[in-house]
Order: C-alpha cells, then structure tokens, then sequence
C-alpha cells in the first residue's frame, strides 16, 4: 500500500475480541481509528499517511479484523479495509456512480435496472466500509427506503406487476433490526406477483454474530424462496464463526450464493481464487458471481486489466469443478443485464 511505511518493531498482537456477544454490541466496538487498527495488529510504526481520506470513514468490527495476520501490512482483509491515500487521487474513467444507480431510480428507494426484479435501498448502513464500494458516494439520507419511506417504495412496486423478485440492499439491509425487516416483508407479502426475494449481505462474513435465532425464524417464515446473497474476496474471510452462521442461515431453507470483486493484490492469482471458491462451498456457499471493479473514485489501486480476469477464470476452469466457477461480469450502466466477458 502506499500509505504506510514498511518496518515495525513492535510486536504483533491478534486484536482484542468483543466482550459482549450481541451483534450490536460488536458492532459498537468496532474499529474507526484505522491507526487503533494497525497498532493492535503490532504494525505501529506503519503510520498512515497524513493525507488518508475522511470522506468515506473506516469501520472495520473487530471479529473480522481478527481474521487478519498480525504483523503482515499485506494481509488481504486489512487491505480490502483500511484507507490509502490513492483513495484522493483523481483518475480517468473513476466516478461516483459507476454503475448507474442513479439513472435506474423509480421512486425513493427503488433501483429497477433489470426486467422482472428491482432493488430496495433499505438503509445506508453497513457494518464494514470496503474501500472499493460501488456505493461510497451514494445519496444515502435521500433515498433510502427507510421505515417511514417504505409506502412509497410498496406502491411503485404494487403497480410494476411485472417485478417478481424483490432484492433487499443498502449499505446493508440486516444492519435493520429482524423486526423492521419483518415489517417490510409482511407488506410485501400483499403483493400477489412478487415470487422470490433475495438480501444482498456481507454481515454474516464480517459480524456473523448478527446471524440470530429471531432472524433465521424471519427468514424460515417467508412465503417464498429466499436467495442471500453473501460477499467474500477472500479464503481467510472464512472462520468458524461464519461457517456455524452459515449453517444456520441454510437450516433456515436459505440458498446462499457468494459474489466477490477481483482485487488487486488481494484475490488477483488462481491459487487464492481457488482457495476463496473451495473455502466458500465448504461454508455451503455456492460462488456466484466475479466481478471485475467497478470504478468508482478512489478505488484505482485495485483495478486488474479485463485480460488479466479473463486469464484468471480460464485458469480456475482448469483447476475447479465447474461450479465451483463463478461467472466472470461487469456491470454497465444502462446494459439490461450483468455483462459476462467471458
């Protein structure tokens, strides 16, 4: 990275574990002084550049920083996590909206891109800032669907009886409480057309804590097939933790799908691909998607050329059982669809 130095004497420490169990409560103590962060994974001396970005703030729950290798400025989760001044570099083709969330908007909330499915901004939440989000610069405080807003995103999808499939996202939709999200889908359950639904997450990957009893009784009691979209880059996001998570999410008749982004210097080789593909199903989680960046500002240091990803998923076709194989895409703004490149 190249805003931090290379040397440290200090020695490395695995850092500290939540006190407390409750999801809120991890999410409480979660790390936002990205100097806390490296100075508890014994990289003290790897001062941040004065220069680091504010403008997208770090959040990082401490139950995946402790997936992270103490003492290795390298590692690939804290890399996904902590700001770089790259981040306030301007560069060609690097946009707020690059995926043309904007365009798609139908009413306060509601992203309708794609035929037969639209898309709910639930909340601006997450429970971990990814330097790479596509959303960083989303207008969060005027469009999400937020409880009192919710009427309006129901109407407009009362009256689109060709949408089907109704996708939860954000920020993150299970950083709402399990009741909030009862409330939506027990009003979404008045409309006839609606057959699937499908939450976009990352909180069983980075708080698996949040995967409760009450929100899997949500989850087991919903009319229609539900599809939970999980979003990990990397083998080592995969822990215990996550795996039990897992598991109960699947007794809960949930189908779980994996989609990641090709990162550079953090998943860009066949061999931590592979791992990522085979660690994912054996948290019984069928991989999806693989996406190359999206360009949103700040995030250039992670690009990887087309013909790299291509070279990339040729080699795992080699290597993998096909569907361990996720399918290689891009988002285009204005495009009907995931655009495969390959």
């Amino acid at each position: 990275m190249s805003s931090i130095k290379t040397q440290s004497r200090i020695l490395p420490r695995t850092p500290a574990k939540p006190k407390h169990s409750s999801w809120r409560e991890e999410l409480r103590q979660a790390y936002r002084d990205p100097q806390r962060l490296l100075d508890d994974l014994g990289l003290a001396d790897q001062a941040l550049s004065q220069h680091a970005p504010t403008r997208f703030p770090m959040l990082v729950p401490r139950a995946f920083a402790g997936r992270m290798q103490p003492g290795n400025p390298s590692d690939p989760l804290l890399r996904q996590v902590l700001p770089d001044h790259d981040e306030t570099l301007e560069a060609d083709g690097f946009v707020n909206d690059p995926v043309g969330d904007q365009a798609s908007r139908q009413t306060r909330g509601v992203l309708h891109k794609y035929q037969g499915r639209a898309l709910l901004i639930t909340t601006g939440a997450c429970a971990v800032h990814c330097r790479y989000c596509f959303r960083q610069a989303f207008p969060y405080s005027a469009e999400q669907a937020a409880h009192q807003h919710w009427q309006t995103a129901l109407d407009y999808l009362a009256g689109e009886t060709s949408v089907d499939e109704v996708i939860l996202s954000g920020g993150d939709p299970l950083m709402l409480p399990t009741e909030r999200l009862r409330q939506l889908t027990d009003a979404l359950q008045a409309l006839p057309h609606i057959k699937r639904l499908r939450i976009h997450t990352r909180l069983p990957v980075v708080l698996p804590a949040r995967v409760t009893e009450s929100l899997c009784a949500w989850l087991e009691g919903l009319p229609w097939p539900v599809v939970m979209v999980i979003h990990a880059n990397h083998a080592n996001e995969f822990d215990s933790a996550v795996d039990q998570a897992m598991k109960r999410l699947t007794l809960a008749d949930v189908r779980l799908l994996n989609q990641a982004v090709l990162l550079a210097g953090i998943n860009d080789s066949v061999d931590a691909l592979a791992a990522l593909m085979e660690r994912s199903l054996a948290a019984r989680v069928i991989p999806y998607y693989l996406h190359v960046l999206d360009r949103v500002s700040g995030a250039q240091r992670f690009e990887r050329r087309d013909q790299d990803a291509i070279d990339l998923v040729d080699q795992l076709r080699v290597r993998l059982s096909g569907y361990l194989v996720p399918k290689l895409v891009r988002e285009v703004a204005g495009h009907p669809y995931k655009l495969p490149l390959i």
